[in-house]
């Protein structure tokens, strides 16, 4: 590997991250809309409106994750998808600790996966703050006037 290449490796990595990132969050904001009964399942029954919830979830999946294909956007995308991870956090802590299933007429995945899905949350903020910090920070939040 040439000195050009392995400077241009974590650019690409992180590029190839946040175009799977974007295309997953989008994929996964379309199946609240398909198929909310499984999200409504994990939604801890504490919060109210579990269907309007998985709603809202699946469209900020969908918008934040859209936001990531386009490089104006990235920076915002990629910290409001730190915040959903943070916001959708419980519902994951829920379904390990009640052990729920995402069907009615299926067991629920065994502990040890429930158990390892809460901490790939942390993995899953870790990408999204890598993406951010490789993202250019929008000009109104730079304190800069335009014009």
């Amino acid at each position: 590997m040439t000195d050009s290449e392995a400077s241009r490796s974590p650019d690409t990595l992180r590029r190839a991250l946040t175009y799977v990132t974007g295309a997953a969050m989008v994929a996964v904001g379309v199946l609240h809309f398909v198929s909310p009964a499984p999200f409504e399942r994990i939604v801890p029954p504490y919060l109210p409106g579990a269907y309007w919830l998985v709603l809202l979830s699946g469209a900020a999946e969908i918008a934040l994750g859209s936001a990531l294909f386009v490089t104006s956007t990235r920076w915002l995308g990629a910290w409001g998808l730190v915040a959903l991870y943070v916001a959708v956090f419980p519902a994951n802590l829920h379904m390990a600790m009640n052990h729920v299933s995402l069907t009615a007429d299926a067991p629920p995945p065994p502990t040890w996966a429930l158990l390892v899905r809460l901490p790939m949350q942390l993995v899953l903020i870790a990408n999204a703050v890598w993406i951010a910090r490789g993202a250019s920070r929008p000009q109104w939040l730079k304190g800069q006037k335009s014009g």
